[in-house]
């Protein structure tokens, strides 16, 4: 099931760091940030990460709430949060249902050869569970700042 911008985004639960069952309906009367990474501890997930972490006070001020997502499992997102200091949770997709969810997951050459990756993205949702906003193939200078702008703006 593929989401669509401004429909209301279908619950579901998700094992987070901190031992978190992640689902949306939690998060409901505040703006809620899912960011898909491709992988932990690689430079530019980490340069991402620590974006959002050095905003993190001005998002939380514009009442909204922040995840990372990607595939790597809970053991390494503990230890990616630990060692950047994140105050926000991740998100393990270790089965790649909300990859796929968010359509997140694409073919990638790597060294020549085809891969099945995360392509970087972002999306926006509303304090009533609505997708407000979708950021595909971000690069990450500059993007932190840009979805802060769209959370203050809603």
């Amino acid at each position: 099931m593929a989401l669509v911008l401004n429909k209301t985004v279908p619950d579901f639960e998700a094992a987070a760091t901190r031992d978190i069952k992640f689902s949306p309906k939690n998060y409901l009367g505040k703006k809620l940030i899912l960011y898909f990474y491709p992988k932990d501890m690689t430079p530019g997930c980490t340069t991402e990460a620590m974006q959002f972490r050095e905003l993190f006070a001005e998002f939380t001020a514009a009442d909204a709430v922040i995840f990372g997502v990607s595939r790597d499992n809970l053991a390494s997102h503990d230890k990616f949060r630990t060692n950047l200091e994140l105050p926000f949770d991740l998100i393990a997709d270790t089965e790649e249902k909300l990859c796929h969810m968010f359509g997140v997951v694409k073919n990638k050459i790597m060294y020549g050869k085809k891969v099945k990756g995360i392509e970087r993205s972002t999306f926006l949702v509303d304090a009533e569970g609505v997708l407000r906003q979708e950021w595909r193939g971000v690069k990450v200078a500059g993007h932190v700042e840009e979805v802060l702008e769209s959370v203050r703006a809603l």
